[in-house]
């Protein structure tokens, strides 16, 4: 039933489970966030069931509104990843919440961690939240990957469709183009007003895509427009979205799952994923994987 499903409206939206200093935080997001899409809330904990976690985790959802007519706990064994995955299958999730750390050290970076691996493997949207709060406030600046590739549609529909629903301010569609790489791609007997003459014609051919897709997807009142920055993938929306204080950066999911080897020659992903600027929504496109 999951496959083939659009990655939006966020019907039914998880938290994944920890018990955690930042545990209540959470449960504040997912509460907010599941008002404003009037989704179905699904909590899910890897681990053994004693007395002592259910009465806490009960003791906050019930603070929080959170009853059996609006949300249901799942509380099971195994592998971490695997389990919290199949668990989101079986309730048909649309939306994932996890706690991320925002700088990830040496050790985390290289071994991987359990929301590295369900961001590359997971089926459905993942908003990973550096810094929960108690008192949740709506995503208003969003910094949106709009580079070519079959996923990017859904993603940029999908971004929108959020903004939306939060009453967002700005969303910034940014295309990263690497002008080395675009350099090298020319004919070795360029002359320079001819080299310019390609980068301008090939930074136009950007412009007017995203253009097009823009007239397909109604953005309401939320105030979109586009920017080409020079640089390499990853990285550089990375340490744009800081730069610009965005609360949210959305991104397409991964192509495949990621190795060792792709740690250490980094992936576009990866640069976002060990130095999170901010908040992060990885969007899963289910009819084109």
């Amino acid at each position: 039933m999951i496959k083939g499903k659009p990655s939006y409206p966020f019907d039914k939206i998880a938290l994944a489970v920890a018990f955690s200093p930042r545990l209540e935080q959470l449960i504040a997001e997912t509460k907010r966030l599941t008002e404003t899409h009037k989704a179905k809330a699904v909590f899910i904990h890897v681990g053994k069931k004693t007395s002592d976690k259910q009465r806490q985790l009960t003791s906050l959802l019930n603070n929080y509104g959170f009853n059996d007519s609006n949300s249901i706990i799942a509380w099971e064994q195994g592998d971490p990843v695997e389990v919290i995955l199949a668990v989101c299958k079986r309730e048909i999730v649309d939306l994932l919440i996890i706690g991320a750390l925002q700088k990830e050290n040496v050790i985390t970076y290289y071994m991987g961690s359990i929301s590295r691996e369900i961001s590359r493997k997971a089926k459905c949207c993942v908003l990973m939240l550096t810094k929960p709060s108690v008192q949740p406030r709506p995503f208003q600046k969003f910094v949106v990957n709009g580079h070519e590739h079959p996923k990017t549609l859904n993603t940029l529909k999908t971004a929108i469709h959020f903004a939306k629903q939060e009453k967002a301010n700005e969303i910034i569609i940014v295309d990263e183009v690497d002008i080395p790489a675009l350099s090298m791609s020319m004919a070795e007997d360029s002359t320079e007003p001819e080299g310019h003459q390609i980068k301008n014609e090939f930074i136009s051919d950007e412009q007017n895509r995203i253009q097009k897709i823009l007239k397909e997807v109604d953005h309401g009142n939320v105030h979109v427009h586009h920017r080409i920055i020079s640089g390499r993938a990853g990285h550089t929306i990375a340490k744009f979205a800081m730069e610009q204080e965005a609360d949210l950066l959305v991104v397409n999911s991964p192509d495949h799952t990621l190795s060792i080897f792709d740690r250490i020659f980094t992936h576009d992903i990866e640069y976002m994923l060990a130095d999170m600027p901010c908040n992060m929504l990885i969007v899963h496109t289910r009819n084109v994987e």
